[in-house]
């Protein structure tokens, strides 16, 4: 906990401006039961939150190379007045195309700030403790997380329009912190990187690649939370509320043990913890196709909560201490690109095999759990 008071007082800022956007970070976690029950299919659903995924693509992309250019900053405010706006743009969408165009306008908007704050906490915090940093910033993003599905729930049984103004409310609220707080002018360097100069560097920093296939790998599986993992808590007869208050719990676990977990798991080689924290994950995953009872599922949510408190904060550091200064918002931008390619690919994928049998969904993800330790160990000493 020293270590945390120790940190930057714009860092502090970082980290209540992501509590309050997560918090209202409404839709997407129920995106998925919102069409089914409007009269969608599952293919429908994944198609729509597939979308939200390619968008999130564009952002990693286009997020890090603001981030580079005209300043962490100015990217994430940009990014939550726009986020806000095609928020509400989407509650009033008809019609599938209309729907998936308006989610991969979200998705691109919502997520442009993401390199932009990796970046500024790179910029902000020395390597030693980027790790703690990470967690830090990982736990404040989960205390929303804890906080916001469960009252997500609650409003969705009011009438789901109300999900996205709360989204679009919180998303206005982190801009305006963003714009009054967070420091001016951060940037890569003053004079704008080529493309092709990154490029080259990110095509050949080899462990920034199996960094990203391994995050890759792991993303279809911890995005079956917020997709087929609803839609099997509903199948099974429960109610949205206990899908919401089920990854309350995974974002409550992160708030209260990722900190002093990343204490003791910083000790040890980084890449043999971010493997473990990818076997959790997909065995956690895997349980699922077992449990048929709330408490089942509540063991099965802490199986891969306790995964993603080990891999993830590791696995974001070490790519921020492989970037030199100058790239930092490229690096984050690929690494956050692993993600995007995940949420397109995950969910559309996790419904045509919750189509096919429950079972068969939650055991691939366990060997997606597996394929990502082996990536990530490859030619691992450390």
């Amino acid at each position: 906990m020293s270590s945390l008071r120790t940190l930057p007082r714009p860092v502090w800022i970082l980290f209540v401006g992501s509590f309050l956007n997560k918090f209202g970070a409404f839709v997407i976690p129920f995106l998925a039961i919102y069409l089914t029950r409007q009269g969608y299919t599952l293919a429908d659903a994944g198609l729509a939150i597939s979308a939200y995924g390619v968008g999130n693509l564009v952002a990693s992309l286009l997020g890090g190379y603001l981030a580079d250019t005209i300043g962490r900053r100015k990217t994430i405010v940009l990014s939550m007045v726009s986020g806000a706006v095609s928020m509400l743009l989407l509650s009033q969408a008809h019609g599938l195309p209309a729907i998936m165009l308006l989610a991969a306008l979200t998705g691109l908007t919502n997520e442009l700030y993401r390199p932009a704050a990796s970046a500024l906490l790179a910029d902000l915090v020395p390597t030693g403790q980027r790790v703690t940093a990470f967690s830090a910033y990982r736990m404040a993003f989960n205390a929303g997380w804890a906080f916001g599905p469960a009252v997500a729930g609650f409003l969705a049984n009011y009438g789901y329009f109300w999900l996205f103004i709360g989204d679009a409310a919180t998303s206005i609220l982190f801009g305006l912190v963003a714009w009054f707080a967070l420091p001016r002018g951060v940037r890569g360097q003053q004079k704008s990187i080529p493309w092709s100069e990154a490029l080259k560097t990110l095509r050949h920093d080899r462990r920034l690649h199996q960094a990203m296939l391994a995050a890759m790998t792991i993303s279809l599986v911890l995005f079956q939370m917020s997709s087929t993992f609803g839609l099997y808590v509903t199948h099974l007869g429960f109610s949205p509320a206990t899908y919401g208050a089920l990854i309350s719990l995974n974002g409550a676990l992160v708030v209260f043990c990722e900190l002093p977990l990343t204490t003791i798991t910083r000790r040890f080689p980084v890449r043999r913890m971010i493997a473990l924290g990818y076997l959790l994950q997909g065995f956690g995953f895997a349980l699922t196709g077992c449990a048929h009872t709330v408490p089942m599922l509540v063991v099965c949510v802490i199986v891969f909560t306790f995964g993603e408190m080990i891999g993830m904060p590791l696995a974001g550091a070490y790519v921020a201490d492989l970037s030199p200064p100058h790239m930092r918002g490229r690096y984050s931008g690929a690494y956050g690109l692993t993600w995007a390619c995940g949420l397109i690919i995950g969910p559309a994928m996790g419904m045509r095999l919750f189509a096919i049998g429950p079972a068969v969904l939650w055991f691939t993800c366990g060997a997606l759990g597996v394929l990502a330790a082996l990536i990530i160990l490859a030619n691992s000493k450390t």
